[in-house]
Protein backbone atom coordinates (compact mmCIF):
# COMPACT_ATOMS: atom_id res chain seq x y z
CA UNK A 1 0.00 0.00 0.00
CA UNK A 2 1.14 3.24 -0.92
CA UNK A 3 -0.22 6.23 1.71
CA UNK A 4 -0.54 9.36 1.70
CA UNK A 5 -2.08 10.41 5.66
CA UNK A 6 -3.16 14.01 5.95
CA UNK A 7 -3.33 15.14 9.72
CA UNK A 8 -3.72 17.06 12.56
CA UNK A 9 -1.19 15.78 14.50
CA UNK A 10 -2.38 15.13 18.10
CA UNK A 11 -2.97 12.75 20.69
CA UNK A 12 -4.55 9.47 18.71
CA UNK A 13 -3.47 11.16 15.32
CA UNK A 14 -0.32 9.95 16.44
CA UNK A 15 -1.11 6.50 16.92
CA UNK A 16 -2.69 6.12 13.22
CA UNK A 17 0.62 7.22 12.15
CA UNK A 18 2.41 4.53 14.11
CA UNK A 19 -0.08 1.82 12.68
CA UNK A 20 0.75 2.59 9.34
CA UNK A 21 4.39 3.65 9.72
CA UNK A 22 4.70 0.24 11.09
CA UNK A 23 2.87 -2.02 9.32
CA UNK A 24 4.92 -4.58 6.88
CA UNK A 25 3.75 -3.91 3.28
CA UNK A 26 3.09 -0.29 3.88
CA UNK A 27 5.01 2.78 2.36
CA UNK A 28 3.97 5.94 3.69
CA UNK A 29 5.05 8.59 1.41
CA UNK A 30 4.03 11.44 2.73
CA UNK A 31 2.62 13.49 6.11
CA UNK A 32 0.51 16.19 5.09
CA UNK A 33 -0.23 18.80 7.81
CA UNK A 34 -3.82 20.52 8.49
CA UNK A 35 -4.88 22.92 11.35
CA UNK A 36 -7.28 21.16 13.73
CA UNK A 37 -6.34 19.78 17.30
CA UNK A 38 -3.45 22.01 18.54
CA UNK A 39 -1.07 25.18 17.52
CA UNK A 40 -0.67 24.29 13.64
CA UNK A 41 3.19 24.44 13.44
CA UNK A 42 3.09 21.65 16.65
CA UNK A 43 1.33 19.46 13.80
CA UNK A 44 4.16 19.00 12.64
CA UNK A 45 6.61 18.90 15.37
CA UNK A 46 4.42 15.70 16.48
CA UNK A 47 4.54 13.98 13.07
CA UNK A 48 8.26 14.45 12.87
CA UNK A 49 8.75 13.12 16.75
CA UNK A 50 5.92 10.23 15.92
CA UNK A 51 8.26 9.23 12.63
CA UNK A 52 11.89 9.15 15.00
CA UNK A 53 9.92 6.90 17.07
CA UNK A 54 9.12 4.79 15.08
CA UNK A 55 12.33 4.76 13.06
CA UNK A 56 11.02 6.55 10.25
CA UNK A 57 13.01 9.44 9.78
CA UNK A 58 12.99 10.89 5.93
CA UNK A 59 9.10 10.62 5.63
CA UNK A 60 8.33 13.77 3.61
CA UNK A 61 6.36 16.14 5.79
CA UNK A 62 4.18 18.87 4.15
CA UNK A 63 2.54 22.02 5.85
CA UNK A 64 -0.72 23.34 4.42
CA UNK A 65 -4.08 24.67 5.30
CA UNK A 66 -3.58 26.65 8.49
CA UNK A 67 -7.41 27.43 8.87
CA UNK A 68 -11.15 26.60 7.36
CA UNK A 69 -12.33 27.99 4.32
CA UNK A 70 -14.57 29.69 6.44
CA UNK A 71 -14.68 29.81 10.41
CA UNK A 72 -12.28 30.34 12.89
CA UNK A 73 -9.77 27.65 13.98
CA UNK A 74 -11.40 25.37 17.06
CA UNK A 75 -9.03 23.58 19.07
CA UNK A 76 -8.65 20.61 20.86
CA UNK A 77 -6.28 21.01 23.61
CA UNK A 78 -8.67 20.37 26.18
CA UNK A 79 -8.29 16.83 25.03
CA UNK A 80 -4.88 16.29 24.18
CA UNK A 81 -2.58 18.74 26.09
CA UNK A 82 -1.44 22.15 25.01
CA UNK A 83 1.11 20.52 22.35
CA UNK A 84 -1.24 17.71 21.44
CA UNK A 85 1.33 15.18 23.18
CA UNK A 86 -0.06 15.61 27.07
CA UNK A 87 2.22 17.85 27.69
CA UNK A 88 5.30 15.63 27.31
CA UNK A 89 8.42 18.16 25.54
CA UNK A 90 9.16 16.27 23.48
CA UNK A 91 12.99 17.72 22.08
CA UNK A 92 12.53 18.96 18.83
CA UNK A 93 13.94 16.07 15.99
CA UNK A 94 16.80 17.29 13.18
CA UNK A 95 14.54 16.46 10.51
CA UNK A 96 12.41 19.59 9.49
CA UNK A 97 9.02 19.91 7.12
CA UNK A 98 9.67 19.54 3.56
CA UNK A 99 9.24 22.68 0.86
CA UNK A 100 6.24 22.82 -0.53
CA UNK A 101 2.30 23.04 -0.33
CA UNK A 102 -0.05 20.08 1.22
CA UNK A 103 -2.33 20.12 -1.55
CA UNK A 104 -0.03 20.84 -4.40
CA UNK A 105 1.95 17.78 -3.01
CA UNK A 106 -0.99 15.16 -2.82
CA UNK A 107 -1.99 16.74 -6.57
CA UNK A 108 1.42 15.80 -7.87
CA UNK A 109 2.36 12.56 -5.84
CA UNK A 110 -1.98 11.25 -7.09
CA UNK A 111 -1.28 12.49 -10.35
CA UNK A 112 2.02 11.12 -11.08
CA UNK A 113 1.17 7.30 -10.04
CA UNK A 114 -2.97 7.32 -10.47
CA UNK A 115 -4.70 4.24 -9.06
CA UNK A 116 -1.72 3.71 -6.89
CA UNK A 117 -2.19 6.05 -4.22
CA UNK A 118 -4.41 5.68 -1.30
CA UNK A 119 -5.30 8.76 1.03
CA UNK A 120 -5.94 8.72 4.80
CA UNK A 121 -7.59 11.97 6.14
CA UNK A 122 -7.67 12.28 9.48
CA UNK A 123 -8.32 16.15 10.42
CA UNK A 124 -10.48 18.63 9.38
CA UNK A 125 -10.46 18.05 5.32
CA UNK A 126 -9.06 21.55 4.36
CA UNK A 127 -6.17 20.17 2.38
CA UNK A 128 -8.15 17.39 0.43
CA UNK A 129 -10.32 20.12 -0.33
CA UNK A 130 -7.71 22.36 -1.48
CA UNK A 131 -6.33 19.62 -3.66
CA UNK A 132 -9.43 18.51 -5.43
CA UNK A 133 -10.28 22.22 -6.21
CA UNK A 134 -6.94 22.08 -7.53
CA UNK A 135 -7.33 19.03 -9.46
CA UNK A 136 -10.61 17.75 -9.81
CA UNK A 137 -9.26 14.52 -11.42
CA UNK A 138 -7.77 13.40 -8.23
CA UNK A 139 -10.59 12.03 -7.14
CA UNK A 140 -10.57 9.45 -9.88
CA UNK A 141 -6.81 9.07 -9.68
CA UNK A 142 -6.52 7.78 -6.31
CA UNK A 143 -7.15 4.06 -4.88
CA UNK A 144 -9.37 5.02 -2.33
CA UNK A 145 -9.89 7.53 0.46
CA UNK A 146 -10.48 6.86 4.13
CA UNK A 147 -11.89 9.56 6.28
CA UNK A 148 -12.51 9.90 9.95
CA UNK A 149 -15.19 12.22 10.55
CA UNK A 150 -18.86 12.73 10.72
CA UNK A 151 -21.18 10.50 12.77
CA UNK A 152 -23.77 7.89 11.24
CA UNK A 153 -27.02 8.93 12.67
CA UNK A 154 -25.67 9.45 16.24
CA UNK A 155 -24.67 12.21 18.79
CA UNK A 156 -21.10 14.01 17.76
CA UNK A 157 -18.66 14.95 20.11
CA UNK A 158 -18.61 18.70 19.45
CA UNK A 159 -22.37 19.52 19.09
CA UNK A 160 -25.25 17.33 19.18
CA UNK A 161 -25.58 17.07 15.29
CA UNK A 162 -21.47 17.21 14.59
CA UNK A 163 -18.33 15.82 14.45
CA UNK A 164 -15.17 17.50 15.01
CA UNK A 165 -13.29 17.24 11.81
CA UNK A 166 -16.66 17.95 9.95
CA UNK A 167 -17.90 20.80 12.28
CA UNK A 168 -14.32 22.58 12.26
CA UNK A 169 -14.67 22.75 8.15
CA UNK A 170 -17.80 21.56 7.37
CA UNK A 171 -17.22 23.47 3.73
CA UNK A 172 -13.96 21.55 2.90
CA UNK A 173 -16.19 18.41 3.99
CA UNK A 174 -19.29 18.79 1.53
CA UNK A 175 -16.35 19.54 -1.45
CA UNK A 176 -14.64 16.35 -0.44
CA UNK A 177 -17.72 13.92 -0.52
CA UNK A 178 -18.89 14.87 -3.41
CA UNK A 179 -16.14 14.86 -5.32
CA UNK A 180 -16.11 11.40 -6.76
CA UNK A 181 -13.78 9.40 -4.90
CA UNK A 182 -13.88 6.32 -3.83
CA UNK A 183 -14.55 7.15 -0.33
CA UNK A 184 -14.70 4.94 2.74
CA UNK A 185 -15.61 6.95 6.01
CA UNK A 186 -15.37 5.42 9.96
CA UNK A 187 -17.66 8.13 11.69
CA UNK A 188 -17.79 8.95 15.44
CA UNK A 189 -20.72 6.87 15.89
CA UNK A 190 -18.23 4.00 15.21
CA UNK A 191 -15.00 4.77 17.55
CA UNK A 192 -17.99 4.86 20.27
CA UNK A 193 -18.83 1.04 19.63
CA UNK A 194 -14.83 -0.47 18.42
CA UNK A 195 -12.50 2.34 19.27
CA UNK A 196 -12.61 1.96 22.63
CA UNK A 197 -9.29 0.67 24.29
CA UNK A 198 -9.74 -0.19 27.53
CA UNK A 199 -7.99 -0.12 30.54
CA UNK A 200 -7.32 -3.75 30.97
CA UNK A 201 -6.06 -2.98 26.82
CA UNK A 202 -3.83 -0.13 27.68
CA UNK A 203 -1.91 -1.74 30.40
CA UNK A 204 -1.49 -4.52 28.39
CA UNK A 205 0.09 -2.51 25.88
CA UNK A 206 2.46 -0.38 28.58
CA UNK A 207 3.53 -3.53 29.67
CA UNK A 208 4.97 -4.46 26.70
CA UNK A 209 8.13 -2.19 28.05
CA UNK A 210 9.12 -1.39 24.71
CA UNK A 211 10.08 2.41 23.53
CA UNK A 212 7.36 2.43 21.28
CA UNK A 213 5.04 1.65 24.00
CA UNK A 214 6.48 3.91 26.51
CA UNK A 215 5.85 6.93 23.96
CA UNK A 216 2.52 5.25 23.88
CA UNK A 217 1.91 5.18 27.18
CA UNK A 218 3.25 9.12 27.53
CA UNK A 219 1.16 10.53 24.49
CA UNK A 220 -2.15 8.78 25.28
CA UNK A 221 -2.41 10.61 29.02
CA UNK A 222 -4.25 13.05 28.24
CA UNK A 223 -6.93 11.39 26.29
CA UNK A 224 -7.43 8.81 29.12
CA UNK A 225 -7.68 11.58 31.49
CA UNK A 226 -10.48 13.40 29.34
CA UNK A 227 -12.06 9.99 28.43
CA UNK A 228 -12.33 9.03 31.94
CA UNK A 229 -13.11 12.02 33.59
CA UNK A 230 -15.36 13.37 31.15
CA UNK A 231 -16.86 11.03 29.30
CA UNK A 232 -17.12 8.38 32.20
CA UNK A 233 -15.57 5.93 30.00
CA UNK A 234 -13.21 2.93 30.91
CA UNK A 235 -10.31 4.04 28.47
CA UNK A 236 -9.60 5.63 26.39
CA UNK A 237 -11.08 6.39 22.28
CA UNK A 238 -8.96 5.92 19.21
CA UNK A 239 -10.77 7.48 16.01
CA UNK A 240 -7.68 8.09 14.08
CA UNK A 241 -6.32 4.85 14.73
CA UNK A 242 -9.20 2.99 14.37
CA UNK A 243 -10.03 4.54 10.70
CA UNK A 244 -6.25 3.37 10.03
CA UNK A 245 -6.31 -0.56 11.40
CA UNK A 246 -9.48 -0.46 8.98
CA UNK A 247 -8.17 0.75 6.04
CA UNK A 248 -4.58 -1.58 6.72
CA UNK A 249 -6.72 -4.87 7.18
CA UNK A 250 -9.96 -5.24 5.24
CA UNK A 251 -10.81 -8.14 7.30
CA UNK A 252 -11.36 -5.88 9.97
CA UNK A 253 -14.35 -4.49 8.71
CA UNK A 254 -17.14 -6.78 10.09
CA UNK A 255 -20.31 -4.31 8.14
CA UNK A 256 -20.19 -1.83 6.01
CA UNK A 257 -22.96 0.10 3.86
CA UNK A 258 -23.11 2.36 0.04
CA UNK A 259 -24.86 5.01 1.25
CA UNK A 260 -25.54 8.80 0.26
CA UNK A 261 -23.46 10.67 2.46
CA UNK A 262 -23.47 14.95 2.55
CA UNK A 263 -22.34 17.62 4.64
CA UNK A 264 -24.94 20.66 6.11
CA UNK A 265 -23.11 23.85 5.88
CA UNK A 266 -25.98 26.03 6.45
CA UNK A 267 -27.71 25.27 9.28
CA UNK A 268 -27.16 27.47 12.78
CA UNK A 269 -27.83 24.00 14.70
CA UNK A 270 -26.84 21.46 12.59
CA UNK A 271 -23.79 22.97 11.14
CA UNK A 272 -21.10 20.13 9.77
CA UNK A 273 -23.55 17.53 10.39
CA UNK A 274 -22.80 14.38 8.11
CA UNK A 275 -25.82 13.61 6.76
CA UNK A 276 -25.95 9.25 5.77
CA UNK A 277 -28.82 8.32 4.27
CA UNK A 278 -29.97 4.68 2.32
CA UNK A 279 -31.20 6.20 -1.30
CA UNK A 280 -34.19 3.81 -0.76
CA UNK A 281 -36.84 6.58 -2.48
CA UNK A 282 -38.36 4.52 -5.82
CA UNK A 283 -37.21 5.50 -9.18
CA UNK A 284 -39.79 8.02 -10.14
CA UNK A 285 -40.16 11.44 -10.86
CA UNK A 286 -40.66 13.40 -7.34
CA UNK A 287 -41.03 17.41 -7.97
CA UNK A 288 -39.02 18.22 -4.42
CA UNK A 289 -35.46 18.11 -5.61
CA UNK A 290 -34.20 17.74 -2.30
CA UNK A 291 -36.25 14.46 -2.18
CA UNK A 292 -34.74 13.09 -5.64
CA UNK A 293 -32.90 9.49 -5.60
CA UNK A 294 -29.38 9.90 -5.31
CA UNK A 295 -26.80 7.10 -6.08
CA UNK A 296 -24.08 6.43 -2.72
CA UNK A 297 -21.20 8.18 -2.95
CA UNK A 298 -19.55 6.50 0.52
CA UNK A 299 -19.05 3.10 1.52
CA UNK A 300 -19.66 3.98 5.59
CA UNK A 301 -18.28 1.10 7.74
CA UNK A 302 -20.75 0.03 10.21
CA UNK A 303 -18.74 -2.53 12.59
CA UNK A 304 -15.04 -3.06 13.09
CA UNK A 305 -13.68 -5.76 14.98
CA UNK A 306 -12.64 -4.21 18.37
CA UNK A 307 -10.27 -7.23 19.47
CA UNK A 308 -8.44 -6.86 16.04
CA UNK A 309 -8.11 -3.42 16.37
CA UNK A 310 -6.00 -3.97 19.48
CA UNK A 311 -4.23 -6.49 18.00
CA UNK A 312 -3.04 -4.34 15.62
CA UNK A 313 -2.00 -1.31 17.93
CA UNK A 314 -0.38 -3.91 19.92
CA UNK A 315 2.07 -5.52 16.71
CA UNK A 316 2.69 -1.40 16.00
CA UNK A 317 4.31 -0.92 19.77
CA UNK A 318 6.58 -4.33 19.51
Amino acid sequence: MRLIIDTDTAGDDVFSLMLALRRPGVRVEAITISHGNVGFEQHAENALVTLEACEMAGVPVYMGAQKPFSRAPLDAAYVFGADGMSDAAFPTTAQRPSPGHAADEIVRRVMEAPGEITLLAQAPLTNIALAVLREPGIAQAVKALWVMGGTDNGVGNVTPAAEYNFYVDPEAAKIVVNAGFDLHVVTWTQTLRDGLLTTAQLAELDALGTPRAKFFTKVNEASLAFARDTEGLDGSLHPDALTCAAMLDEALVLDAERCVVDVETMGELTRGYLSVSHSILPDIEIADPALKRREPNARVIKKIDQAGFFAAMRAALL
